[in-house]
């Protein structure tokens, strides 16, 4: 499975503030909901995330950097990971994930901010996990960002990077190293980039963010196909930008973005199929967007659905219409917060979410598919006492209940029985009892017919 990367920097979002006022959608019932599985405790921290199988093992392992190196935790299947495996590197706080060499195995490459020389490295993955030395390509000046494609239709793996003041492309050999960058310097003070046909010509384009002075804006950088790109058809943007990403969000077959605002929100700008976008319309996160932004059909209904950070630790997700429009921002609550990658974590064929925090490490959050909860996990005890979970069957048929248990120094009874009808609900009582003071963790575990995988419920208590 080829990994792709979504990589973001705290350091790198430090932009003034701005208000910003945005419009909302259409309140709907949730379609998906995602509890908090397990908290991964890392090294150094974590500036930007990716996934990727790097033992071929069929199971999603994760990747964060740090400002020197980056962290390789192999997955378990079940939406935690094992110890992670750290690598040096030279300063950087980004990395994509794919197979450069076409040997099957997974490779990363990280973006260097080193001058005399600068560069990018490669390092090549072995199949079981861990990788080799790194390999070098020279850049015309430090690289602050990267991201994969094939612009030169030759089958081989290029990069474009952000090496200030130029947007770069460098043509891949096959091998794990690149040649010559080939500069552009049309955008100004370039931040942020994401790949797409945005004029429908089969050849791979550049989007990136930025901010100049007081203005914003986003750009488009069509590619000619031989891994040169055309100067940047520039779109003014009204609030300060963080991240962009892409999808064809009511399949008119042109690429649309979506632009994080760095304070609060999200915009959407739906592509007119020539690299223009029509003005954006925004909408409000529940909490502190952060500015990070992923695409992915979380419910898998075939329409586009958004994912965003929001704070208090929280994941934000605006469910979509398929018509370029989206739902109000549903929140559910995180034990980690911070930036999101989207991936199948414990293999029941429903996405994820992993996300990353510089101080605290990882987190993920299970999919938990047609079932919902409330109040969302983790639930918190402060001394002995009862919470009532109400489940929901959001589904249009019954959903089978195996098994409800609790780990720890936790019980549970509930009124949910073998079933519950479609549209209905059940309470879990979920009762802490510890027999002497200290701190608990356990969890709750439900086998049922709305995944082939238990789903979990963080539990904490103190005594």
């Amino acid at each position: 499975m080829a990994g792709r990367l979504f990589s973001f920097s705290f350091q790198r979002l430090l932009y003034p503030v701005a208000l910003i006022s945005c419009l909302v959608g259409i309140a709907a019932p949730a379609w998906a909901q995602f509890e908090t599985r397990a908290t991964t405790t890392l090294p150094h921290g974590a500036d930007c995330i990716a996934l990727g199988d790097f033992n071929n093992d069929g199971k999603l392992d994760l990747v964060v950097t740090d400002d020197n190196g980056f962290t390789v935790s192999l997955g378990n299947g079940d939406g935690t990971f094992q110890r992670p495996t750290f690598y040096p590197t030279q300063l950087s706080y980004y990395l994509a994930v794919e197979d450069f060499n076409n040997d099957g195995n997974l490779d990363i490459v990280v973006a260097n901010e080193t001058l005399n020389p600068s560069t990018v490295s490669v390092y090549l993955g072995n199949g079981d996990g861990t990788f080799k030395a790194p390999i070098y390509s020279k850049t015309t000046s430090d690289s602050i960002f990267v991201v994969t494609g094939d612009f030169n239709h030759d089958g081989k793996l290029d990069i474009a990077v952000i090496d200030h003041p130029y947007i770069s492309v460098l043509l891949g050999n096959g091998d794990g190293t690149f040649r010559r960058p080939s500069d552009n310097d049309s955008f100004p003070i370039p931040q942020w980039l994401a790949v797409g046909d945005f004029n429908n010509d089969g050849n791979l384009d550049v989007i990136t963010t930025g901010t100049f002075a007081s203005g914003y804006s986003i750009g488009v950088l069509l590619g000619n196909g031989n891994g040169t790109l055309q100067n940047s058809i520039n779109t003014p943007v009204e609030y300060v930008p963080g991240t962009v990403a892409v999808g064809d969000f009511n399949s008119d077959g042109n690429l649309d973005a979506v632009l994080g605002y760095f304070l609060d929100g999200v915009g959407v700008f739906m592509g007119n199929g020539d690299g223009s976008f029509q003005p954006a319309v925004n909408y409000n996160t529940t909490g502190l967007g952060g500015g990070y932004v992923v695409v992915s059909d979380l419910n898998l209904r075939g329409k586009l659905d958004l994912v965003v950070p929001s704070g208090p630790p929280a994941l934000d997700v605006f469910w979509g219409n398929g018509d370029g429009t989206f739902q109000l921002a549903e929140g559910f609550a995180s034990s980690v917060g911070g930036l999101p990658e989207v991936g199948d974590l414990n293999g029941d064929h429903l996405p994820d979410v992993a996300m990353a925090n510089p101080d605290y490490g990882t987190g993920t959050m299970l999919n938990t598919g047609v079932v919902s909860f409330s109040p969302t996990a983790p639930l918190n005890f402060v001394g002995p006492g009862t919470q009532i979970l109400k489940l929901t069957n959001d589904a249009t048929k019954k959903l089978s209940i195996s098994s409800i248990k609790a780990s720890g120094a936790f019980e549970v009874r509930d009124t949910c029985g073998n079933s519950v009808p479609a549209g209905r609900s059940c309470d879990i009582s979920v009762i802490f009892k510890p027999k002497r003071p200290g701190t608990y963790t356990g969890l709750i575990t439900l086998i049922d017919s709305a995944s082939s995988k238990p789903q979990y419920i963080e539990l904490s208590g103190s005594n």
